[in-house]
């Protein structure tokens, strides 16, 4: 029973595709966070927030 569970390997590829999935995202944001400056991005984030919020979005 313990042996066949080492040997069990269907859940290995959902990890892995969440590693890849976090790497890419990080490098994103980096790279987001240099090309605008990181103040450009932050006011975006602030606009979509109150945009979002419900308040008036101009």
């Amino acid at each position: 029973m313990f042996k066949s569970f080492l040997t069990d390997e269907s859940g290995a590829q959902v990890v892995e595709y969440a590693l890849i999935i976090a790497v890419v995202s990080i490098a994103l944001v980096v790279a987001l966070q240099a090309l605008s400056g990181g103040t450009a991005l932050g006011a975006l984030i602030d606009r979509v927030t109150t945009c979002l919020g419900g308040t008036s979005c101009t």
